[in-house]
């Protein structure tokens, strides 16, 4: 029993030291490498989009005519208006950082007015060409947290209308169609993947302010013709989707 003890453990030991020196000659494990980290969200780039909202020009107004005593116009210049907008972006640092950009914007409107209204109990017709349309060529600054951007944004503004029904019956130079001002604002948008962002905007867009002109009275009607007192400005609130490339 001793010898085959004697003779057993030797061969057990060179097994053992065969097996270690394989397990030597082994590769040493390696851990997988980690995924990769996706880059970080840019606004750069170019975007169009569509936008709809309400706009807010104010209720009736009074004022006094130099001629004819006070004018009550009627006609209350909120309304609903959409359009599309085009623009560029450019962030300064990827993930969070200062935004530069570019917009315009055209808009349809349902809001404009000409101003009728009344003179005392007789009918006022306002000759002043509606605001049909209106659009904005603005710069925008915003900070970016990743997918959110916060900006400003201001610019250029400019609208217009078809003429009133009323206007062949007015006998004195009548305003011009087409509008210029100013647009200010700011906004909040949020990228909902790489390419697709949504947005909510407010603005006061400023289209100058027409003072009233001389008014027609047509004693076989009864009624007088102006071109009432248009309001220089209007607010607006909108939301918008942008698709960028």
């Amino acid at each position: 029993m001793n010898m085959i003890r004697r003779s057993t453990l030797p061969a057990l030991a060179g097994l053992v030291l065969a097996g270690a020196a394989s397990a030597a000659d082994l590769p040493p494990r390696v851990a997988p490498p980690p995924p990769p980290i996706p880059p970080a969200f840019t606004w750069t780039g170019f975007y169009i989009g569509a936008n709809a909202g309400y706009g807010f020009r104010g209720g009736a107004s009074t004022y006094a005519d130099p001629t004819y005593g006070t004018v009550t116009e009627s006609k209350s210049g909120n309304g609903f208006f959409g359009g599309g907008q085009v623009g560029y972006n450019y962030q300064f640092t990827p993930g969070s950082g200062w935004v530069l950009g570019a917009e315009a914007d055209f808009q349809g409107t349902t809001f404009g007015r000409r101003g009728d209204g009344t003179i005392g109990a007789t009918p006022y017709y306002g000759v002043s060409p509606s605001l049909d349309w209106f659009g904005t060529v603005r710069g925008r600054v915003g900070y970016a947290l990743d997918r959110w951007l916060v900006y400003g944004t201001g610019g250029f503004a400019y609208g217009g209308g078809g003429a009133s029904p009323y206007a062949g019956a007015y006998s004195y130079t009548l305003p011009d169609t087409t509008r210029l001002g100013y647009a200010v604002g700011g906004g909040v948008e949020y990228a909902l993947t790489e390419k697709i962002s949504v947005k909510v905007e407010g603005l006061y867009v400023d289209l100058g302010k027409r003072g009233a002109g001389a008014t027609a009275y047509d004693a076989a009607v009864p009624a007088y013709y102006g071109t009432g007192r248009s309001e220089s400005g209007f607010g607006l609130v909108r939301g918008g989707l942008n698709w960028r490339f």
